[in-house]
């Protein structure tokens, strides 16, 4: 659910995943992986990009909407 989620995201900002890399300090690579449900993201990289987002860890989680 996490992929999904950030790819809505991404796609409402008109991010690329090189973008979201950079605000998430993280590689370009990781980000592909967790949009395409390849591997899971850190609890650090999950808080971090509800806060760049401004979103909720639930709404990142699939827990809410």
């Amino acid at each position: 659910m996490f992929g999904e989620r950030l790819k809505e995201l991404a796609i409402e900002r008109n991010l690329t995943q090189k973008q979201i890399a950079l605000m998430l300090n993280v590689s370009q690579k990781a980000v592909s992986k967790w949009i395409r449900n390849q591997s899971e993201p850190t609890e650090t990289n999950i808080r971090n990009a509800a806060i760049a987002f401004d979103v909720s860890t639930d709404f990142l989680l699939g827990l809410e909407d």
